[in-house]
């Protein structure tokens, strides 16, 4: 599971270096992770948006996250999407 990346407040999970094994559905603390297909519409927005994690510049970096190679490579990246980053803290 090298394909799920660390940001400030939240995991993302790469979807071009993801395999769809399933793993982290069934570890996921919260029942966040489904697979793309299975993806009701009002979460929608957060599909989008994990996607934006790696294809956008987000704060303080100078180009796309893209694909690393994984995880372990890149470490901790530290920021979240701008739509994240907006959602308060619980």
């Amino acid at each position: 599971m090298d394909c799920i990346y660390e940001g400030d407040r939240k995991m993302y999970i790469n979807p071009t270096e993801c395999i769809d094994c399933g793993a982290c559905e069934s570890v996921c603390p919260v029942d966040a992770i489904t697979a793309d297909r299975r993806t009701p519409p009002e979460r929608m927005e957060h599909l989008h948006d994990n996607r934006a994690f790696f294809e956008t510049i987000l704060p303080g970096r100078s180009v796309p996250i893209g694909n690393p190679g994984g995880a372990a490579v890149l470490g901790r990246v530290g920021v979240d999407t701008p739509l994240v980053s907006a959602l308060e803290e619980s």
